[in-house]
């Protein structure tokens, strides 16, 4: 679905993302947050509410959000509230939720990405710390329901956009450019299925220039397939209620892969449901400058600073330097073959094309590609210094990537790939095509080009497609008149 109108209704759509932050322990206590524990083993009193216990704020936790906020060009807030969110429901023992409401901690920003070769950006509103409620678990086969509060209490991040998204497609791009900052920065895990990186899409429809129409809330999607999905089903959905005569409801829904629908599961609560008000149990969270300047030194290179580096230090355009920058494995990767082979163009043409194909083909990650950044860097400098043609590099790769050989130089001895630069021998070639095909030299000096791609490719394959498709053009040429 493509940011175009559809059916003539314009596409609204804002997103809401929870980030599980990477504390060895949760928000407001000392309890574990490992993943795949037993049921309740990871679950402290703060965890349980027990009568008289107080949440104590995780500084790892706010250092986290800190890391995010200048990721994103946001601003930190220097004195931030925590609020109480009121909600009824068995995994969460509290009867409320920790979270933040009027003032956030990380307020604004914004996330660029490519879709295609064009440029996007989606503001953000806010994220907000806040602690994850516990499961209900639902055992069919007993007919019994349980409650596991392993996860109560593990400390969340939610990120919040402004309605900018205006399609599917846009809506996965945005949500996998914010997957790669936080796990970039090391914030989060991004394991979508354990759920540490879940999103919640908010769509709604209107004809151009029309008010934002009621938006539904499709929660925990938890792959980016299911993502693109369950948004373009629900447009549809919403479309057909419109044109017959049906108003769309405020409501949040769930998406069921096995039919492809969405489906509603309760009404949409607006922020007044909830009775937000001010923790007693927690003061104000101040960040002082200095703080947030320890946490900026302690960043790695960002993606978007490297991708900046990439176009002044390699003379990449934009788009390759963007893509080589969607993990920092890839972006090493080409680093080491870019500085190893001194032709970083080409590099990022091989890692964007040849490289990403194989790996997209066997659904591997660049850390486990067969061929290493440094054979790369070899076979790209030999074609480069022209003694292999590209044709014959493409040979090379695909034995060094199927293990039939490691060493670049052997396999082109082995394969006899060696390009003919010797101008004699390749003069003498020449030659005897030229005196073999009199009616293609007629046709070419009649002014038919595709004569002479003809007699280029007798000779190449004279040569047993050995010889410079360079040199082989001009002696032609030459020779031709």
């Amino acid at each position: 679905m493509s940011a175009k109108l559809v059916q003539g209704y314009e596409v609204v759509i804002g997103f809401e993302t929870h980030a599980q932050l990477s504390t060895q322990s949760k928000i407001f206590s000392r309890a574990p947050t490992a993943f795949g524990a037993e049921p309740n083993t990871q679950a402290c009193a703060v965890d349980l509410a027990l009568p008289g216990t107080l949440p104590v704020m995780n500084k790892g936790a706010v250092e986290r959000a800190i890391a995010l906020g200048l990721a994103v060009g946001a601003q930190i807030a220097p004195r931030s509230v925590f609020a109480r969110k009121n909600y009824f429901y068995p995994d969460l023992p509290k009867g409320y939720q920790i979270s933040q409401y009027e003032i956030p901690v990380v307020q604004g920003g914004e996330v660029s990405f490519f879709l295609g070769q064009e440029k996007k950006s989606v503001r953000l509103v806010r994220a907000h710390l806040e602690e994850d409620a516990g499961k209900s678990l639902h055992e069919d086969f007993i007919g019994q329901s349980g409650i596991d509060l392993n996860r109560a209490g593990t400390p969340l991040l939610e990120i919040v956009t402004e309605p900018d998204i205006r399609s599917s497609e846009e809506a996965v791009a945005y949500a996998k450019e914010l997957h790669k900052i936080v796990t970039w920065i090391g914030i989060c895990d991004g394991n979508m299925q354990e759920g540490s990186f879940r999103c919640d899409a908010n769509v709604s429809v209107r004809k151009p220039g029309a008010p934002l129409g009621t938006r539904r809330e499709i929660k925990n999607l938890n792959s980016f397939k299911f993502m693109q999905q369950a948004i373009d089903y629900e447009v549809r959905w919403q479309i057909e209620e419109i044109e017959d005569g049906r108003a769309i409801e405020q409501a949040t829904v769930l998406f069921d892969p096995d039919t492809g629908e969405t489906r509603a599961m309760r009404t949409k609560e607006d922020a007044a449901d909830y009775r937000y008000f001010p923790d007693p149990d927690l003061p104000p969270l101040v960040v002082a400058a200095e703080w947030v300047e320890e946490v900026r030194a302690g960043m790695t290179e960002l993606p978007r600073a490297m991708a900046a580096r990439f176009v002044a230090e390699f003379g990449l355009p934009e788009y390759d330097a963007t893509t080589l920058t969607q993990s920092k494995a890839m972006a090493s990767y080409f680093e080491q073959a870019a500085q190893a082979c001194g032709q970083p163009k080409l590099a990022s043409n091989w890692i964007m094309g040849e490289v990403s194909r194989r790996l997209n083909a066997s659904e591997s990650s660049i850390d486990q590609a067969p061929v290493s950044a440094a054979a790369l860097a070899v076979l790209i400098g030999r074609i480069a210094d022209g003694t292999i043609s590209n044709n014959a590099g493409k040979q090379v790769f695909e034995a060094l990537w199927t293990g039939e050989g490691q060493d670049v130089d052997a396999i082109i001895a082995a394969k006899g790939l060696k390009q003919m630069n010797d101008s004699g021998a390749l003069e003498k070639i020449i030659d005897e095509v030229i005196a073999a095909n009199p009616d293609n030299v007629a046709q070419f000096k009649a002014g038919k080009d595709k004569a002479f791609n003809a007699l280029v490719g007798q000779a190449m394959k004279a040569s047993k497609g050995t010889a410079n498709p360079a040199q082989v053009n001009e002696l032609l040429r030459k020779k031709l008149g």
